[in-house]
């Protein structure tokens, strides 16, 4: 994690990312599924919402519910063009590389792992 530490950091720091957790349902269903289906729902959804470099209904193509890697991309600020440029230095405008989105899976996994080891 030592280079996810500073991100983390700064991610706790904001109120709104912090507030995301998973519920009761979203952890069952990462239980169920296991790791390495969850990163390939994440790995999907990056590639399909995130890696144009013009999403459609950027800003808005990520619901706030409905699955863990949804409200994981919230609380890691990878839900749209703009947080990734803001809080990752990932610039919009540009097709997201296939580095870029194995980084923005990680995120995703790191804080889902978090999520599951935690005591809430």
């Amino acid at each position: 994690m030592s280079d996810l530490t500073p991100l983390f950091n700064r991610l706790a720091r904001s109120p709104f990312r912090a507030r995301f957790r998973l519920g009761a349902k979203e952890r069952q269903y990462c239980w169920d599924k296991g790791a390495e289906v969850i990163d390939q729902h994440a790995a999907d959804f990056v590639a399909r919402r995130l890696a144009p470099a013009f999403p459609t209904n950027d800003g808005k193509q990520t619901p706030m519910r409905g699955h863990p890697v949804f409200i994981a991309q919230h609380a890691t600020a990878t839900c749209c063009r703009g947080c990734l440029a803001k809080w990752h230095g990932i610039p919009a405008g540009f097709d997201l590389s296939e580095a870029q989105q194995h980084y923005i899976v990680r995120v995703i996994h790191f804080w889902l792992v978090q999520q599951m080891n935690s005591q809430s």
